[in-house]
């Protein structure tokens, strides 16, 4: 499978799942560390749209900044869109290796990313991924604590582009609503499904 390089600009659908469908996230405090390492590495290049995280794969939707808004050090860096990403997947895995004593890949292959280039696939993939937990029959979204719905729905503060996800659903009740009656076109996103 030939990967589609990163843009600037553009809406990207980042998901991969564990080595031999291995656990990615053993505890709790695994789950917290990959959300500080979202944070450190991806906001550097890129707004986070919304995210879950399941024990064997993660999905993230992000948007690649301009390339005006890059810090001088992000610019000057060979692959400046595709660095942090993988900084933050490489620093996850040694501290995966070494809290569990373990060695080699965590991840499956290569990170899988799909560029978006239309709204209604990204409002189907915003549903996706906020009830992918119901989906694959871990725990109800809406009490699932690894997933950006949450955040997403409530008044606290957050690095996610909240606003921006409710707008393209018209208001917070729509959007609620929609992640409830789960309306989103599956077999659109049926290359999505890691099963």
């Amino acid at each position: 499978m030939k990967y589609q390089p990163f843009e600037s600009g553009h809406f990207f659908h980042l998901y991969n799942r564990g080595n031999n469908n291995e656990n990615l996230f053993l505890e709790q405090d695994n789950y917290n560390y990959f959300l500080v390492l979202m944070k450190k590495y991806l906001l550097q290049v890129a707004d986070v749209y919304s995210y879950c995280l399941l024990p064997n794969h993660f999905h993230v939707i992000l948007r690649f900044y301009e390339m005006l808004q890059y810090t001088e050090d992000i610019k000057k860096r060979k692959n400046s869109l595709h660095q942090p990403i993988s900084n933050m997947l490489n620093a996850y895995t040694k501290a995966i290796n070494k809290r569990y004593k373990r060695r080699g890949s965590l991840f499956q292959e290569h990170l899988k990313r799909i560029k978006i280039t239309e709204e209604t696939y990204l409002r189907n993939l915003i549903v996706y991924v906020n009830t992918n937990s119901t989906h694959h029959q871990i725990e109800d979204y809406r009490t699932y604590k690894h997933s950006s719905y949450e955040a997403l729905i409530s008044e606290q503060e957050t690095a996610l582009k909240r606003d921006e996800v409710i707008e393209l659903f018209g208001d917070l009740n729509n959007f609620k609503h929609v992640l409830h009656s789960n309306k989103l076109n599956i077999e659109a996103l049926q290359e999505l499904i890691l099963e």
